[in-house]
């Protein structure tokens, strides 16, 4: 079989036969199985379109070229007094909370 819908096709085919009631266990046995290698097959399929669907996705689109503006951020001075090695403004004054 050569394409995943022809494959579905014969396992929903597979599938029907095997809930006949007239079917011998043999037969039924062998659909089975059948079965079985058909839906392992279509489940690698399903990995593969998967992962490429995953790539496609993550994959970042490219930006159309826009002239970047030279705008600098603010700075924040957020840290001023702090002691670089320690990172703390210093012990706190007695009798205040921190």
């Amino acid at each position: 079989m050569t394409n995943f819908e022809e494959k579905l096709e014969r396992l929903e085919a597979l599938t029907t036969q095997i809930k006949q009631s007239d079917i011998t266990l043999e037969d039924a046995l062998k659909n089975f199985e059948e079965g079985i290698k058909l839906a392992k097959s279509m489940e690698k399929e399903i990995e593969k379109i998967e992962g490429k669907i995953q790539i496609l996705m993550n994959d970042p689109l490219p930006q159309p070229d826009v002239p970047h503006t030279t705008t600098e951020m603010p700075e924040l001075d957020l840290f001023t007094g702090a002691d670089e090695a320690t990172g703390s403004s210093g012990a706190p004054q007695q009798g205040t909370r921190q």
